[in-house]
């Protein structure tokens, strides 16, 4: 996957190369206007465009900071993104935040227009039956994702199916939407390749995509389809959470279809344009080193943000001391003038998840995961308990995520009740995904996002009801007289 945008790049700066020569001269390759949604590769080429614009690189750390510094994990100071960042800490925000648009909406929307025109072309293309049905499959898949994460931001929005809608498009109902997501899934799936199969790491299989429809059905408590969802990626018997210690799980020498922990993620190198940049913003100032990842090497030719991606006291002080997902998490490090710094209080402790010792200014080739066999283990034990309390099969697959982190066995006397259990479940599940974007969705689902909100000193005049959805950007409210504001917003 990490080549698949490289050639789109490729590709599409050979067609912007020589412009007088191409008014000039007559195209006679495959790849000329007429013919090239015609070839298996002008289609995969436009496949491929859908993955790119849904598998961004550089933002994932919008992704990661916009889920979490809204909640009791994440905290942000300094630079030139906490401007942007502390309307989504002090539940600010408005229609005209420039996130909303630019890494949430238009690239999920740009996804779907490109898998639009995958899936009108599709039958025209010059290429075998079996062929043509795995890209139809994918583009199916990789369209239903998108609705799926614009219906987690923002609620229901505007189905835009074809390349030829007019702009003006309403939204969806809640019903239209929620059931396009699952039956595009659902008729996706049975083309997709076997996890393992599919022709490289980071394309649809039928474990991911019925990952992608499991958390769907998650987020919108369908708890037995959820349940039955998990059970299907569990029943492959090809993914585990036994292959890598928590704190090597994330290393970009374990990358790939050789890590089977990680379903789906958000490709990333050490290069310009497809950096992971999450741990230059992660760094504390002027740091040297930490006695708690001595295998982490900075170089002076490693960028260290103005801004500050910062973790929240309260939330790690929750944590075991010896929970193995610490050593992840920067508490004190030795500066350039060899002081030791204590980071842990003031909410200013770091997540170094995704440290590389072969970063490049502000590029890190840590792949960011969307989707890990433990968050598959954990929501079917939460959808168990949701459907009938802890049962003996929600107890064995939230130990398997406490096992590896070194924790003993969550036991009925701790968590006997449907209510005990899903906080224990809640808090494994913090303190699993820091630092995956994970956390503003769970608290939405458990029903605490607001007071969690109220509680650490947000007002309760703007922690309200409506901040459950974001708003829709105000550029597409503009651009699309019959789109509808969120309740709430101006």
């Amino acid at each position: 996957m990490k080549k698949i945008t490289q050639y789109i790049t490729l590709l599409l700066l050979g067609s912007l190369s020589s412009c007088s020569d191409v008014l000039d001269v007559t195209p006679n390759s495959e790849f000329a206007p007429g013919n090239v949604l015609t070839t298996e590769a002008g289609i995969k080429s436009l496949l491929f465009s859908a993955y790119a614009q849904q598998q961004t690189q550089q933002n994932s750390r919008f992704i990661i900071n916009d889920s979490e510094v809204c909640t009791d994990m994440a905290f942000n100071s300094g630079g030139a993104e906490n401007g942007q960042l502390l309307h989504l800490i002090n539940f600010s925000w408005e229609p005209t935040l420039g996130t909303f648009e630019g890494d949430m909406w238009a690239p999920n929307y740009r996804c779907i227009r490109d898998a639009n025109g995958v899936i009108e072309n599709i039958e025209g293309v010059n290429a075998s039956e079996e062929s043509k049905k795995l890209i139809l499959a994918e583009a199916r898949a990789l369209r239903a994702q998108a609705f799926a994460i614009l219906y987690n931001f923002f609620g229901p929005v505007p189905l835009r199916l074809s390349t030829e809608q007019t702009g003006d498009l309403a939204r969806a109902t809640e019903e239209e939407i929620k059931n396009f997501i699952e039956s595009e899934f659902l008729a996706a799936i049975p083309d997709l390749p076997d996890p393992g199969q599919e022709e490289a790491f980071g394309r649809f299989n039928k474990g991911n995509a019925s990952g992608i429809l499991a958390k769907f059905y998650l987020n919108t408590k369908q708890w037995q389809k959820a349940a039955d969802a998990c059970k299907t990626i569990i029943d492959f018997n090809y993914y585990s959470i036994g292959q890598y210690a928590f704190k090597d799980l994330f290393r970009v020498e374990n990358e790939g279809m050789n890590n089977r922990e990680m379903l789906l993620v958000l490709p990333c190198r050490n290069e310009v344009d497809f950096g992971n940049w999450f741990m230059a913003g992660a760094l504390p100032p002027n740091f040297k080193s930490t006695a708690q990842l001595p295998e982490f090497v900075y170089q002076a030719s490693m960028s260290n943000f103005a801004t500050q991606y910062r973790l929240r006291t309260a939330f790690v002080n929750s944590m075991a001391e010896n929970d193995q997902r610490r050593t992840l998490i920067c508490t004190s490090y030795v500066n350039n003038n060899n002081v030791t710094v204590n980071i842990l209080n003031d909410d200013n402790a770091r997540s170094f998840k995704y440290w590389d010792n072969s970063t490049i200014g502000n590029n890190s080739g840590n792949d960011v995961p969307v989707l890990r066999y433990a968050d598959i283990l954990l929501s079917r034990a939460e959808a168990l308990n949701e459907l009938s309390g802890p049962s003996e099969e929600a107890f064995a697959l939230i130990n398997q995520i406490r096992k590896r982190a070194g924790l003993p066995d969550l036991t009925l006397t701790e968590a006997g009740t449907k209510e005990l259990f899903r906080e224990a479940l809640f808090k494994e599940r913090g303190w699993e995904f820091i630092s995956e974007g994970k956390r503003r969705e769970d608290l939405i689902r458990q029903g605490t996002f607001l007071s969690s909100a109220i509680a650490r000193g947000v007002s309760a005049t703007l922690a309200t009801p409506d901040k459950l959805l974001f708003p829709i950007p105000q550029s597409e409210i503009q651009a699309n007289k019959l789109c509808v504001q969120n309740k709430g917003y101006n």
